[in-house]
């Protein structure tokens, strides 16, 4: 039940755009005892209906710059390369640092964004 409940509200964060990865990550080493590799390969494969079904609705909805997302679309496919490369030989506990430091930093952004947004208001 928990990981029924652990996708749905990681659909609804990508559908959002933010990212299910955020909460399914996490929760797939906590609940399931996966390695940090085997939670991010779950991640990489859940991703690819959700990111395909919130791009039908984003671009019915002329979300979408096409050029842009082709640039950042074609670095990004490089960058998954090297990623990809460095996740396979990193260890699981130097992985697990890295992606609480990208959340951390995500996190930090957010508070100070929603701060300033408030303060300009």
């Amino acid at each position: 039940m928990l990981n029924i409940v652990t996708g749905f509200f990681s659909g609804i964060i990508s559908g959002m755009g933010i990212g299910g990865g955020a909460i399914l990550i996490p929760a797939l080493i906590m609940l399931e005892e996966l390695s940090q590799q085997t939670a991010q390969g779950i991640n990489l494969t859940y991703f690819i209906p959700t990111a395909i079904i919130s791009l039908f609705v984003h671009m019915k909805n002329k979300n979408v710059e096409i050029k842009t997302a082709a640039i950042i679309g074609s670095c990004g496919v490089v960058g998954s390369l090297a990623g990809s490369l460095i996740a396979v030989f990193a260890s699981s506990g130097l992985l697990r640092r890295m992606f609480g430091i990208f959340l951390l930093f995500v996190g930090i952004y957010e508070i100070y964004k929603g701060y300033t947004q408030k303060n300009n208001s």
